[in-house]
């Protein structure tokens, strides 16, 4: 739990997994109120856990681009149940 842990880290995989590569700002822009700070901070840190690749793209200027790695990927059916059981949780309290 430690490696997913923060409010940013599943909402970084989610939005990576959901649309593949994407450059910093785009990430940045997607993230939903996440700082720049933030952001380069939870990035290093799941490269470091090899949930991320980072790409350092020889263009001018120069890009990165950030993907979901093969091991990263084997996160998906446990975000999806995360997912499902939230929106199961949010209809059983709206109900009373």
């Amino acid at each position: 739990m430690e490696v997913l842990n923060g409010k940013w880290k599943i909402l970084i995989i989610g939005t990576l997994m959901a649309g593949g590569k994407k450059r910093f700002m785009e990430l940045l822009r997607e993230v939903d109120g996440i700082a720049a700070k933030m952001l380069s901070k939870e990035l290093q840190e799941l490269e470091m856990h090899k949930l991320i690749s980072r790409t350092v793209c020889n263009t001018k200027p120069i890009t990165v681009e950030y993907e979901i790695t093969e091991y990263g990927k084997k996160l998906e059916k446990i975000l999806l149940e995360l997912t499902n059981w939230g929106m199961e949780h949010r209809e059983m309290i709206l109900k009373g």
